[in-house]
């Protein structure tokens, strides 16, 4: 190991300095605070809150959690304080950290996402946004913003137009053409990309013959999922101009710097934070351990570095 070696973690996601590229993913890690017995966040690039709302919501009924061969299936249903909660709430926990937080928010409407971005505009605490666009229009019949690029492009763009602050569109994996959802958001404004979402799964239970989940379906995450993950991140890094985030199966160093290879300029760590709350603190930590050990300087120089 080339002991002497001072390696740089550092990154640059949208404008957002990131010490590291070892992010947390939505919904994985609460509001921060939750996990500061298991992580010093000061370990860590930044770290992202559960999904807000205009209004708070109670999530779907129980169960909505079950674990699977690779992975697992969650159907919270969004559960999250709201707005006004997380500024009275959470935001006096944001003063106390400098680690970047950054707020992923969702809405039923483009005027609730708009309004959304608006409001977290103007919390100086919140480093970026992060759009989770998984959601369906209820005036459109029900269409999921991030299943249609026209109406993706429409939601990026009302956002856009309320906010300055570095704004990161959450694609879904549940699309034919994620070159083309990528596209429409990188015209309509996005600063950065994450990618991907949860892939759509369920699990049945034989002898009761019955959906394990309450909500029938679910988000599937995990291990598993990471050769897509993968694949889409690859693919949309080739394509687009802005910064991606590489998202999925993350559950070690390794896992992380194939993301980052493949075109990443950062990665968020979700699912294994289930099975040990403090995996993005080591991944950070065994991440600079692979550079200093393969002579590399710079974790910039790996970006998008993939030989094919």
């Amino acid at each position: 190991m080339k002991l002497d070696l001072k390696v740089d973690l550092s990154v640059n996601l949208a404008g957002i300095a990131l010490r590291n590229p070892v992010m947390t993913a939505s919904g994985t890690f609460g509001y921060g605070e939750e996990f500061v017995d298991y992580v010093d966040l000061l370990s860590i690039g930044a770290f992202i809150t559960k999904g807000l709302s205009l209004r708070p919501r109670a999530g779907n009924p129980t169960p909505r959690i079950v674990e699977t061969p690779g992975g697992m299936l969650n159907a919270i249903g969004l559960q999250n304080v709201g707005i006004e909660a997380f500024i009275a709430r959470k935001v006096p926990f944001l003063r106390k950290v400098n680690t970047p937080a950054i707020a992923n928010f969702f809405g039923d409407t483009v005027d609730e996402y708009a309004e959304m971005a608006r409001r977290l505009d103007a919390i100086p605490e919140v480093a970026g946004l992060e759009m989770n666009i998984s959601c369906p229009n209820v005036k459109q019949g029900g269409i999921v913003f991030g299943a249609d690029p026209a109406c993706a492009a429409s939601v990026v763009a009302a956002c856009r137009a309320v906010t300055k602050k570095p704004l990161i569109v959450k694609l879904s994996p549940n699309v034919t053409d994620i070159v083309g959802m990528a596209h429409a958001c990188e015209d309509a404004g996005a600063d950065s990309l994450s990618l991907i979402n949860t892939l759509v799964g369920m699990a049945i239970d034989l002898n009761k013959r019955r959906p394990v989940l309450a909500n029938i379906t679910g988000g599937f995450s995990g291990p598993a999922i990471k050769p897509i993950a993968l694949r889409m991140v690859w693919q949309v890094a080739k394509a687009v101009k802005i910064p991606i985030v590489g998202i999925g199966g993350i559950m070690n160093a390794t896992d992380a710097l194939e993301f980052i290879l493949a075109g990443a300029t950062a990665v968020q760590v979700g699912t294994a934070s289930f099975i040990n709350p403090g995996a993005a603190q080591k991944i950070a930590e065994d991440m600079a351990a692979w550079l200093v050990a393969n002579g590399v300087a710079d974790v910039k120089s790996l970006i998008g570095a993939l030989e094919t």
